[in-house]
């Protein structure tokens, strides 16, 4: 157990490293190439990224899973299926994203596109080595090459996007060929990783003199079912991006606007994105280790009950998220101009951020049903959200624009989120959270949201309005956000609806119950 558990930490560690790099390079991307380039991006990454996490992420644990179930005899031969299968996937989807690349682009409407999703298509030929080293490593519960290798691919990507970025605005390139160096750094990214796994699993090679038949059919199945089930929800966003690729920027030119200005609407909407993903990274660090906690706890009579840690990642990952919905609904304005050069359609980012909830109560509770063996209504619940979406992009984008594309979002995560509480009733009927819990929450929020709101106000048209607009919203969210945060913690800490016990569990816990602690023990000196 202390084995797993030194494991999963890294691996948490290096999970949130990598959301934290993908959250933010996009903002000094975006400053680089503006919203017209920023667009043309966030056009073609839903395909790289659907793939990569497919890869990454639901084959490397499904072949870990099949390594764990069969004897060590067999597993040379699991991984050479693995391989070939997986290999033979990567060729079909490169095949088809390179040959049909114009057709692709034509659909999003942009022929423009083309260049980048055929260099994007070479990615996808790293999914097979990619896989199964990674799934190798963990299915050894040797998790160190596989984080390190997850940090190293990022961190090449994003310095390659960035890079390649800063070279083209120099040079007075276009700014599609930014987008083509952003999908390069995606291959370069992929092949550092592979080198380097391929350096660890060499120096930790053992020859095996007997290799044990295994049929390829039933791997195959159970690889498949398990890869496309554990990696749905983290797809879901990814999905919906690609949703918005093929139905955005069209639903604009259609609906009258003109081509330059519905490409930087599509540019300016797309902003949302690192936000949501800034504020999923708590449901995310949580799913990463408290739900296998979750599934190893239930399956045993003694020690914690998996209630508890079931409980606790809802209620921690609900009040991060609702916070951060909150905040951002009463700073948008400031933060949009500080981090994205302007404050247009504060408004649709409002609505696209709370985003963050829906998100992070999915993740959350889609992850705990996979540990208890739950799959199939999950995955149909999220593929009903995408229906859902695709369907409120055609009615509401021709009515009220980017908007409209944001309230869609939201509906449909909302219904995948509302069907997986009442399923969730069915098979596992726990109690999340008492009323009080809401109760201090919600009154934690609005408190919150009337020091933040008159405080933004008296800085942005009193304190800083001598200053220049973009310093004065960037002084605005430096000083509203933790304001903010300090009267939202200090109302939950008072509350304790979570104990110190249960901070101490979580990743990064031990800072917030020790200030809980001095909260109550400050009350308590003060009624003696």
């Amino acid at each position: 157990m202390k084995s797993f558990m030194k494991g999963a930490v890294l691996l948490t560690i290096a999970g949130f490293i990598v959301k934290l790099l993908s959250a933010i390079y996009r903002v000094p991307f975006q400053n680089l190439v503006g919203d017209q380039g920023f667009y043309i991006y966030q056009q073609v990454y839903p395909f790289v990224a659907i793939f990569g996490i497919w890869t990454s992420y639901g084959f490397a644990i499904a072949i870990s899973k099949l390594l764990a179930d069969y004897n060590s005899q067999s597993h040379r031969a699991i991984l050479r299926i693995a391989a070939i299968y997986v290999a033979g996937i990567s060729v079909v989807i490169f095949v088809v994203m390179f040959s049909g690349a114009e057709l692709l682009a034509g659909w999003m409407g942009d022929l423009q596109l083309n260049p980048l999703l055929k260099v994007g298509a070479f990615s996808v030929l790293l999914m097979a080595p990619l896989a199964v080293l990674k799934g190798y490593f963990q299915s050894a519960n040797n998790m160190a090459p596989v984080a390190y290798a997850q940090v190293l691919e990022q961190g090449i990507r994003v310095t390659v996007i960035l890079a390649g970025a800063w070279l083209v605005v120099s040079n007075g390139f276009s700014l599609y060929v930014a987008g083509q160096l952003a999908m390069l750094g995606a291959a370069i990214g992929g092949l550092g990783a592979v080198i380097l796994l391929l350096v660890y699993f060499n120096r930790g090679l053992k020859t095996q003199n007997q290799m044990l038949p295994v049929r390829a059919w039933p791997i195959i199945k159970e690889m498949t079912a398990v890869s496309l089930s554990v990696s749905m929800s983290s797809l879901i966003l990814v999905l919906f991006q690609l949703v918005d690729s093929f139905t955005v920027f069209r639903l604009l030119e259609e609906s009258g606007m003109g081509r330059f200005v519905a490409m930087e609407q599509k540019g300016i909407y797309d902003r949302g994105q690192p936000l949501v993903q800034f504020g999923i990274l708590i449901a995310t660090s949580l799913t990463l280790a408290i739900v296998p906690l979750v599934a190893r706890t239930s399956k045993k009579d003694s020690g914690r009950p998996a209630e508890m840690y079931a409980r606790l990642a809802f209620r921690v990952s609900f009040l991060f998220a609702f916070a951060a919905a909150v905040g951002l609904t009463f700073v948008m304005p400031y933060v949009n101009e500080t981090l994205f050069q302007t404050r247009e359609r504060s408004g649709a980012l409002i609505i696209f951020s709370w985003q963050i909830v829906w998100m992070s109560l999915l993740l959350i509770m889609t992850a705990m049903l996979h540990g208890l063996g739950k799959v199939r209504v999950p995955a149909l619940l999220l593929v009903t959200g995408m229906v859902v979406k695709v369907i409120g992009n055609w009615l509401l984008l021709p009515v009220w624009g980017v908007t409209g594309a944001a309230v869609a979002g939201n509906i449909g995560l909302m219904v995948v989120v509302m069907g997986l509480l009442l399923y969730f009733k069915r098979v596992w009927p726990i109690t999340f959270a008492p009323l009080s819990y809401y109760g201090w929450l919600f009154g934690a929020a609005l408190a919150m949201s009337v020091v933040v709101f008159g405080w933004s106000i008296l800085a942005d048209n009193y304190l800083f309005d001598h200053l220049s607009s973009r310093f004065g919203a960037f002084l605005t969210t430096a000083t509203a956000i933790p304001l903010g945060a300090l009267i939202f913690m200090a109302i939950i800490g008072k509350s304790r609806i979570i104990t110190e016990k249960e901070w101490y569990i979580i990743p990064f816990g031990r800072k917030l119950a020790k200030l809980q602690l001095a909260i109550n023990s400050k009350k308590k000196g003060e009624k003696r």
